[in-house]
């Protein structure tokens, strides 16, 4: 009998080395930034590319709450909403995230992933802690990333545990 497995690679003090990097020079965390954001392109890239068309008809059309402006839903917003973030913050989940940074194409990844609403009815299910597009496509893209992020990073911690 075949049993599937998970891995999950972690690599402890990587919070800890980004914001030493700033301790030890600025420039070296501007660089391990840059480094980083080159190696998770394919990532970003992958993200981009599932924005190809309108989930609903109806997106098409503002829509504002409590003086919020959360539509119209445009395929060139929702690509160019795909970003990567570095977080460094002591309750962070993660370090190194990619997010969608528009409005209308979050609420469209995340709707109806808590509460049953009509809106998340008519786009169709999503389990609770998944997106409809963006999470699916990064993790697919995200396997021949990881081994170049995993030697950059080890890399960086031994230059802050050589200049500590």
């Amino acid at each position: 009998m075949t049993v599937p497995v998970s891995t999950t690679i972690e690599i402890v003090g990587v919070k800890q080395a980004i914001n030493d990097l700033r301790k030890i020079d600025p420039q070296l965390q501007k660089d391990f930034k840059a480094d980083a954001t080159a190696i998770a392109q394919p990532a970003i890239n992958a993200g981009k590319a599932v924005y190809t068309k309108l989930p609903l008809s109806g997106m098409k059309y503002k829509w504002t709450q409590r003086d919020r402006k959360l539509f119209p839903f445009t395929t060139a917003k929702a690509v160019s909403g795909v970003r990567m973030r570095f977080d460094t913050r002591r309750n962070a989940v993660g370090v190194i995230l990619i997010e969608q940074k528009d409005p209308a194409a979050a609420i469209f990844e995340t709707a109806g992933r808590a509460n049953a609403n009509k809106l998340g009815n008519a786009l169709g299910f999503v389990s609770a802690g998944r997106t409809r597009l963006l999470g699916p496509a990064i993790y697919k893209a995200r396997r021949g990333i990881e081994t170049e992020m995993e030697k950059m990073i080890l890399k960086t911690i031994r230059t802050v545990q050589k200049d500590f």
